[in-house]
């Protein structure tokens, strides 16, 4: 490999919140079941840990199952409930949240905490959790997660954190408002609802 001038590429670990049963779990209700009618009926959220040079930070959004749109995210140095609490408030703040939307979640620490069912439970929200250790059971979320860091992560250089970070909130601008989707019959997460909500 020396001769050829080639490196081994490590592949980088993969945040994980699991840390066994430290509150209460949920029955995973939404069950792959990632059909929807219309916006605010499932909604989907995990975190992913991302590294520039040897720092890292957390992002932790909300996604519409009905047009793959980011409802709210948090962007953290750290993996705390403050960063999930707050992704909470903002969807809160965003959009209205009629009784029965189901949240679904894999089963992190955060998502069992009491402070976290509260906040579901006050908002009439109904609480989905993934299979311990199944990823497709949030598939449209590690989807979301894999788009972004193809497009912007790994093609792209960043001076620093700080210089990701702004970039990544242009991005998931970009990928609402203007990133199509064929599923989405040609139109961005924001236009189809948009569309939608204008024939309804």
């Amino acid at each position: 490999m020396r001769e050829e001038l080639l490196k081994n590429v490590r592949k980088r670990n993969k945040y994980r919140s699991y840390k066994g049963e430290v509150g209460k779990t949920a029955p995973n209700i939404v069950n792959r079941d990632f059909s929807t009618t219309g916006p605010n009926q499932k909604w989907t959220t995990d975190v992913t840990q991302i590294n520039i040079g040897m720092d890292k930070c957390y992002l932790s959004p909300i996604l519409d199952m009905y047009n793959g749109e980011i409802v709210s995210y948090t962007i953290s140095d750290h993996p705390d409930l403050r960063m999930v609490m707050e992704m909470l408030d903002r969807a809160y703040a965003a959009r209205e949240v009629k009784a029965g939307l189901m949240l679904h979640s894999d089963q992190g620490w955060h998502y069992q905490h009491y402070g976290y069912q509260k906040s579901l439970k006050d908002h009439n929200i109904v609480q989905s959790m993934s299979r311990k250790g199944n990823c497709l059971d949030n598939a449209m979320m590690e989807n979301f997660f894999g788009i972004m860091k193809s497009e912007l992560l790994y093609p792209n250089t960043f001076r620093n954190m700080d210089h990701f970070k702004q970039e990544l909130r242009k991005y998931i601008e970009y990928y609402n408002n203007d990133r199509i989707k064929l599923r989405l019959k040609g139109m961005s997460p924001v236009q189809y609802r948009t569309h939608n909500s204008i024939l309804s």
